[in-house]
């Protein structure tokens, strides 16, 4: 059931993600300013995007609830995988040996890693230390990345913003996870602990920073970098928070490396494909006065 509900998820974020670029792309006001947030708000198709995207997370929320960090974050990989035929219908594009090889890499990779894996729950009761100290791994990289962005071209900008984006949608998948362990005990538990409004901080730091790689560059650029970062960094945090347990007997680790790495190359292939990311001769995106 959680890998129904995860893939279900997944379908979701493809949706979203494109109808919010394509938004994004059309926006005047200047990115990593709350202003971009506020403009595109009055867009339709950014409303419809959101729409989607709270589906997705709706139901992201209720796998990481009943799974595992290392298994569901990579499963959302999968959504790329719907992005290509919804891709090509709309667009009447035609799908290339290239995007099947791309398809073919991720099914497998994901198949290996997360049978080899076999990921348990973990606990879900964490230390503020050891927060604490997630939080400042992840905070130092975020900040670096989004200072080398300035004075970038497009493409540079929206990966380095993109790469910051996706650390911080797995630090949410993070506090996903504590905060559905929470919401068993009911609404008032929930709400008197400190994760659910960490949460909302964290998730308004990405969307703006998102956005703003959206709106910088080409999806082709921006897309294959969060697709690996979230996934990879989910599993990194996993292990590390959450204890989630990978195989460690013979060739498991082998077989873990060699399914992430074809999982990898199957995002490079398929988000950079013009059916999933649309074409890199779009419109630039505008430059807005401050």
């Amino acid at each position: 059931m959680v890998v129904v509900i995860a893939l279900g998820s997944a379908f979701c974020y493809a949706a979203a993600t494109a109808l919010q670029q394509r938004s994004a792309r059309q926006a005047t006001a200047a990115g990593l300013h709350p202003r971009l947030l506020v403009d595109l708000a009055h867009r339709p198709l950014w409303q419809l995007g959101i729409a989607a995207n709270v589906a997705a997370y709706g139901l992201q929320f209720l796998a990481l609830g009943r799974g595992s960090l290392v298994l569901v974050q990579p499963l959302l990989v999968s959504a790329l995988l719907f992005a290509l035929p919804l891709g090509a219908l709309l667009s009447r594009a035609r799908v290339h040996r290239r995007e099947w090889i791309g398809a073919v890499a991720i099914v497998a990779g994901l198949s290996s890693f997360l049978s080899v894996a076999a990921p348990a729950r973990g606990r879900t009761t964490i230390s503020f230390g050891a927060w604490a100290f997630l939080a400042a791994a992840c905070a130092v990289p975020i900040v670096v990345v989004v200072a080398a962005s300035r004075h970038r071209d497009e493409r540079q900008r929206a990966m380095l913003l993109a790469a910051g984006a996706g650390l911080l949608f797995a630090l949410m998948a993070a506090l996903t996870k504590v905060n559905a362990s929470l919401a068993r005990a009911g609404l008032r538990e929930l709400l008197g602990h400190w994760p659910p409004y960490a949460l909302l901080a964290v998730g308004g730091a990405a969307v703006l920073l998102v956005q703003s790689a959206y709106q910088a560059g080409p999806l082709s650029a921006s897309l294959p970098v969060i697709m690996v970062v979230e996934p990879l960094a989910s599993v990194g945090i996993g292990t590390y928070l959450f204890h989630e347990q990978l195989g460690r007997h013979g060739l498991a680790p082998l077989a873990e490396i060699a399914g992430l790495a074809a999982i990898v190359a199957g995002i490079v292939v398929l988000a950079r494909s013009p059916v999933v990311a649309g074409p890199d001769a779009s419109v630039p995106a505008p430059r807005a006065s401050r």
